[in-house]
């Protein structure tokens, strides 16, 4: 009994902590619970969610992204160049995700075909991102967007199109992740690269399929992101590539590789998002607030790196006391 309740409690542990969470900032600020507030959050939350998905896929299989706000303000500065151009919002689309992919298939270029660490490759594209991104705009935001901000602050009904947009994405990520085997595949290159492409599983598509998706999500987010601004900002976005990890891995998500799930991300992502609203609603100074953000990236890895210790010591002793009764 004891066991099965461990094993509960772990499991769902995350949830527990989001639930008190809730409760304790809606305790902390009597603004925290106002319907403008929440709805505000979770308008502000789909472009994290939205690059936490690609950050949790990526580590699920070892791997990472730290180019995502580059390559998110360089797909949205483009895709909004390209909406007043054009005054197409499919051609915006088109635009932002060709952009992002392409930055994407640089970085699984050189991470599968030349054993470039992931770490080092997606460095190199974030300056390379970023100054593309000021050169094309001249350094200077990119005004007047027109009908461009409704991906970002426009409405279906009562709900917003951004949340609207991250429910579809998010089934689409839970499916893929859960019911292919392109999502299974991910889990056991993340366990063990040698043994999943001992078993078949082709690692360098993988990560190439890897860093598609993860390009076609920050495309997205990056147009809503700058629509919610209403501007192209080709500065826009900095340091966003932390706020995916943080999600992605105050979620569950091993940093280790082979362990991570949708529910958990999402939880994670609702857990910063929080914690961020009540800061600001506090008046908690943005530099003491990148501290403690800071401090849970790795406060969260910490404990992601001592819990898998102890089970592998747990297994040790299992295989070792096994032994000793035969």
């Amino acid at each position: 009994m004891k066991g099965k309740t461990s094993h509960y409690l772990q499991k769902f542990s995350i949830f527990i902590v989001l639930i008190v969470l809730f409760i304790g900032c809606s305790l902390i600020s009597p603004y925290f619970l106002q319907s403008s507030n929440l709805v505000n959050v979770m308008r502000q939350l789909c472009v994290g969610i939205l690059i936490a998905y690609g950050e949790m896929i990526l580590i699920i299989s070892g791997f990472l992204d730290l180019s995502v706000g580059s390559v998110l303000a360089l797909a949205g500065v483009f895709s909004v160049s390209a909406y007043k151009s054009t005054g197409s919002m499919m051609a915006a689309l088109a635009v932002a995700l060709t952009v992002a992919v392409i930055c994407n298939l640089i970085n699984a270029l050189f991470v599968a075909n030349f054993n470039v660490p992931a770490f080092i490759a997606t460095l190199g594209m974030q300056q390379v991102a970023r100054g593309l991104a000021l050169y094309y705009t001249g350094g200077q935001n990119i005004l007047q967007l027109g009908d461009f901000v409704k991906i970002g602050q426009g409405h279906v009904g009562p709900i917003p199109i951004p949340v609207l947009i991250t429910v579809l994405v998010t089934i689409v990520i839970w499916y893929l992740v859960n019911n292919t085997r392109y999502g299974r595949g991910l889990y056991a290159i993340g366990g063990s690269r040698s043994a999943a492409e001992a078993s078949g599983i082709n690692s360098k598509k993988s990560i190439y399929a890897s860093y598609i998706v993860n390009g076609l999500l920050i495309g997205l987010a990056g147009m809503i992101f700058m629509a919610r601004n209403n501007a192209g900002l080709p500065n826009g976005a900095v340091g966003y590539e932390m706020t995916g990890l943080t999600a992605a891995i105050v979620g569950g998500t091993s940093f280790t590789g082979g362990i991570g799930t949708v529910s958990g991300t999402i939880a994670g992502a609702f857990i910063i998002g929080f914690l961020e609203n009540v800061m600001n609603l506090l008046g908690v100074n943005s530099y003491i607030q990148q501290v403690i953000e800071g401090a849970i990236i790795v406060l969260a890895v910490a404990f992601d790196v001592v819990s898998k210790s102890k089970k592998s010591q747990k297994v040790i002793l299992v295989k070792e006391d096994a032994k000793e009764r035969k």
